[in-house]
């Protein structure tokens, strides 16, 4: 049996894009660019967790690019009704890929602060489509979720050893989170993001320069 090659793909490819263009030129099938391109995507996604899965401690990495291109697949064949999550379904697919980061391998905890940030932007880009915020604070919601991102560092185990530092970012996110949800504190934003962040880093790279080994 002939292995594939690039010509073969490409053949493949072009075929089944002319199969689609067709049908929708008979009014038969809608959005063929659409599902298309979701097809090849997916067919991407799953090459590359055929890669994870062979080795998930020496490949680890793998799994990012396969959920952004499942997420990209996956929000290219989405119902109509649900177009409006593609940017959440996008950002949580990526959280949930530095989740397994962080599950395949306790040592790599540091997966779990792009994952917890991921997953509160997915759910406030969510919350947001869907209109659910309308009397709500999107930059209170943000530092809420980047505090308890925090606390699962310092309480979820990992072997090099208890992480105690990230309760010092975990307690003043969520504070300004409060803060920020409060009418009298709106223009206190234009504030507290560059403090918050400038304070965050400094908290991390100490939790990381000078934790006890």
């Amino acid at each position: 049996m002939k292995r594939l090659n690039i010509r073969t793909l490409l053949g493949g490819g072009l075929l089944l894009l002319g199969i689609l263009m067709l049908l929708e030129k008979m009014n038969i099938l809608r959005g063929a660019d659409d599902l298309f391109w979701g097809i090849i995507f997916l067919i991407g996604a799953a090459f590359f967790l055929t890669v994870f899965a062979k080795s998930p401690q020496g490949s680890w990495w793998a799994i990012i690019p396969a959920m952004a291109l499942l997420a990209m697949g996956g929000s290219a064949i989405l119902p109509r009704a649900f177009s409006g999550w593609g940017g959440g379904f996008f950002l949580g697919a990526l959280g949930l890929a530095f989740w397994v980061v962080y599950l395949t391998n306790r040592s790599r905890w540091w997966g779990i602060i792009p994952g917890g940030v991921l997953f509160t932007l997915a759910a406030i880009s969510i919350l947001n489509d869907t209109e659910t915020l309308v009397s709500l604070n999107t930059d209170s919601l943000f530092f809420v979720g980047l505090g308890l991102t925090f606390l699962l560092v310092a309480l979820l185990p990992n072997p090099t050893g208890k992480m105690e530092w990230a309760y010092i970012p975990a307690g003043v996110l969520v504070v300004m989170g409060a803060l920020l949800g409060s009418q009298s504190t709106v223009g206190l934003a234009d504030y507290v993001w560059p403090a918050a962040l400038i304070i965050t880093g400094i908290l991390v790279l100490w939790g990381f320069f000078f934790k006890k080994d």
